[in-house]
């Protein structure tokens, strides 16, 4: 994807000389705290039911800045990918699998993308998830293409689309004793209830930031929000979480604002990265939701 630069952001718009790590966070929590804290965070992939993350070394790249602003974004997504035990590609050259866009016509941007590359939008089953798909509904939101793991290392690319010729298997009533599925795509599992050996990952992200929207904020802040997104998939942007974190920055009238990444993102990242991903939904969120308090504990 092709992606020409824009004008440089608002001059308001300054970089940070540090920024902060906030150590705001609620009292005493409970597990219970944290497991409601990561129901309402985390997004299950559409096709494995399972938290997906990066397997694979993230390589960002941004625009639509200028070049000092554009830079320090794609550094801070490293670096905070870094702390959270999240992959970062060691190439100089990488090619980037993650794309932050900045521009004053996000709504044209994806819906070029639509057309040309709908792919990148994400899963989707058919025209009318793909168009809701594209429509920008928040000043900074993410687009995520994923892919499939199996137990023997096999990736495949998460779309409703056969990526080879189809499945043949038996079926005792057809015709010639077996039925051709167009659609079907094999994974080897581990057949097991706990876990079937399935991982879900992230194959390519796209960030598009409306500069109309944003121009009021420094660089800082939207760099963490950036990072949070590049890092995890959010379940809903509109959400107050009950737990101070980033995502109430924009998320409309929240009692409690915070315009750095919190002790509760970073260690819910953290835990993400450490939990296993090819376990059910409710293993990996109890995962997660014990490596916070655990993190956490006396904050």
């Amino acid at each position: 994807m092709s992606l020409s630069p824009q004008l440089a952001f608002a001059q308001a718009v300054r970089l940070p000389e540090d920024v902060p790590e906030s150590v705001t966070v609620a009292g005493t929590k409970s597990q219970e705290v944290f497991r409601g804290f990561v129901r309402s965070f985390a997004t299950a992939n559409r096709l494995t039911g399972k938290m997906a993350r990066w397997e694979s070394g993230i390589c960002p790249t941004t625009v639509g800045l200028k070049p000092e602003f554009a830079n320090f974004i794609s550094q801070h997504v490293k670096d905070i990918a870094r702390q959270v035990g999240a992959p970062v590609s060691d190439r100089e050259n990488c090619t980037p699998n993650i794309a932050v866009v900045f521009t004053t016509a996000p709504q044209e941007l994806l819906d070029s993308i639509r057309d040309l590359q709908p792919g990148l939008l994400g899963y989707f089953d058919n025209t009318d998830q793909r168009n809701r798909l594209a429509t920008v509904t928040h000043p900074i939101q993410g687009w995520y293409m994923s892919a499939t793991q199996d137990v023997r290392g096999k990736t495949q690319i998460d779309t409703p689309k056969t990526a080879g010729i189809g499945l043949e298997i038996p079926c005792e009533f057809c015709p010639g004793g077996h039925a051709y599925l167009p659609n079907a795509t094999a994974y080897d599992t581990t057949g097991t209830r706990l876990g079937d050996g399935l991982r879900s990952e992230f194959y390519n992200v796209i960030i598009v930031a409306d500069r109309n929207k944003l121009a009021t904020y420094e660089i800082g802040p939207l760099a963490d929000y950036v990072a949070l997104l590049a890092l995890t998939q959010v379940t809903s942007l509109d959400t107050c979480q009950q737990l101070p974190s980033i995502v109430n920055m924009l998320a409309g009238r929240c009692d409690e604002k915070s315009e750095v990444l919190t002790v509760n993102d970073k260690a819910y990242l953290r835990a993400l990265y450490k939990a296993a991903s090819d376990q059910t939904l409710g293993i990996q969120q109890n995962q997660v939701a014990y490596q916070m308090e655990q993190e956490l504990k006396g904050h």
